[in-house]
């Protein structure tokens, strides 16, 4: 390996390292403090490296397994960004739960690192690596705390539903390495046009089943069902990791995938998109008009979110409106970051004094605005940007998306896109007006490191609403280079 490539993959590198470091440290110096402290200094540090790394940009392949090009380099400084808030969010959390709380970092890391890895693949080999990486370090996280069966309960869910899930993606690529003889997504890209008749149809099951084990993964309708519980019952912050980074690095191979073997000729695979994303914008609308947890309210609004996602990634499958389609996901991606960790942000600080269970009844959140006034200016802004009001990124996520759909002219899709934010809205301004009513003063702790990466995170939010041009220019060049 030459040292360009090397240095292509400084990122990767720099992340392995930290983590490396990270474990001698908590092997001779427990202390979550300096735990903490090492983990969010080493993701700035990837971060810094993933932009170094980009300035001095020659895109191209490292190994057969991965690839390094604008794409994903800006999939891995957003994971890492979303690991480092999530990271300074836990502190305060895990402060408060006893000893033994170090290796949760370590496992924080190497599921970033998971991610990092899916940002970059181009071959099935370095994507079940990746996969894999990020859902063993996730099993751990889910039933990490000493107190308390919810979060075993949830991990066990978890860890079935997903071997399952992984189970029928492997197979779906054996056939497709049946029939091309390859795992690369180039080489079947370049074989895939020579096949006809029963090859073509191994192709399209195999394709169908990948499809169903990512779906999966990002919770889509009807693969969903996991979703309610285990988000009830991880920890705050890993729920917040499980919705964020878990999610954008599997959609970020699945986008590569899509568009390097060009999946979409598929009419069967367009369809069966359609009926998912259609039925995820209902499903997780509807559900959550039902619950009073704030925690199954958003698993199943991020199962919401998801499918407005996946109306940007269908309009890809028109040629014309392929660049705006990538742009859409992108930057709606970026913005569904911001909003979840800080939504699931303030649940974690709400927690922090609860070592059972978190405290995510609606009615817990009574009278925040009296009590809290800055926390539940938070929330209700994570709220507003998931409903996709003005002067918020999610108001520039949703209209690309609308754009996204108008320009590949669906429709029927755009309709109910439109009816599902109507509903969300509801249920997003029954939160705010829940923190309204007066109650009994509840005390709340807001550590530093949470507090204060609770305002960037807000201020972020709020400054992608009224000034987007910078990350609208960036996600332009990267769906330009990508198409």
């Amino acid at each position: 390996m030459s040292m360009t490539e090397l240095y292509s993959l400084l990122p990767m590198i720099t992340l392995t390292s930290v983590i490396l470091v990270l474990m001698m440290v908590i092997a001779f110096a427990r202390n979550l403090a300096l735990t903490c402290g090492l983990s969010a200094g080493g993701l700035l540090l990837t971060l810094v490296s993933v932009f170094w790394v980009n300035h001095d940009l020659s895109a191209g392949f490292v190994t057969p397994l991965l690839v390094v090009d604008a794409y994903a380099l800006m999939f891995s400084a957003l994971i890492v960004s979303g690991s480092f808030f999530i990271t300074l969010i836990a502190y305060g959390y895990k402060v408060q739960r006893g000893e033994l709380q170090d290796e949760f970092f370590l496992l924080l890391l190497l599921a970033t690192l998971g991610g990092i890895t899916l940002a970059h693949s181009t071959h099935f080999a370095s994507f079940v690596l990746g996969l894999e990486l990020l859902g063993i370090s996730l099993y751990a996280m889910i039933s990490y705390p000493n107190q308390g069966l919810f979060s075993l309960e949830a991990a066990l869910k978890y860890l079935i539903l997903s071997a399952v899930s992984s189970a029928i993606m492997l197979f779906g690529i054996a056939l497709v390495y049946a029939v091309l003889g390859s795992l690369s997504f180039t080489e079947i890209a370049s074989n895939v046009y020579q096949d006809t008749g029963f090859d073509r149809l191994f192709i399209l099951v195999g394709s169908g089943m990948i499809l169903a084990g990512i779906s999966f993964k990002l919770s889509l309708v009807p693969f969903h069902m996991w979703t309610p519980d285990v988000y009830e019952g991880a920890p705050a912050p890993v729920t917040a990791f499980l919705a964020t980074v878990s999610k954008g690095g599997i959609f970020a191979v699945l986008l590569r995938f899509f568009t390097t073997v060009d999946s979409y000729q598929y009419e069967t695979i367009i369809s069966g998109l359609f009926w998912i994303a259609l039925l995820s914008i209902l499903v997780g609308n509807i559900l959550a008009l039902m619950q009073t947890s704030i925690k199954r309210m958003l698993a199943y609004s991020s199962i919401a979110q998801i499918g407005y996602l996946m109306v940007a990634f269908i309009a890809a499958s028109e040629i014309g409106g392929k660049q705006l389609a990538i742009e859409a996901s992108a930057f709606f991606l970026i913005a569904y970051f911001l909003t979840t960790i800080g939504a699931f942000g303030v649940v974690t600080i709400m927690s922090i004094d609860s070592t059972d269970h978190d405290q995510d009844g609606l009615d817990k959140y009574e009278g925040l605005f009296w009590h809290r006034p800055l926390l539940a200016g938070f929330f209700s802004t994570m709220m507003l940007s998931l409903a996709g009001i003005p002067l918020t990124a999610g108001f520039i996520g949703k209209f690309y998306i609308i754009a996204a759909g108008v320009k590949s002219e669906l429709w029927i899709l755009l309709a109910v896109v439109v009816i599902g934010s109507g509903i969300g809205l509801f249920y997003y301004l029954r939160v705010i007006f829940t923190m309204t009513k007066q109650s009994e003063s509840n005390e709340v702790n807001v550590s530093a490191t949470g507090g204060w990466a609770m305002a960037a995170v807000t201020l972020l939010l709020v400054i992608l609403g009224v000034y987007p041009a910078p990350v609208i220019e960036w996600v332009s060049a990267v769906a330009k280079a990508l198409v």
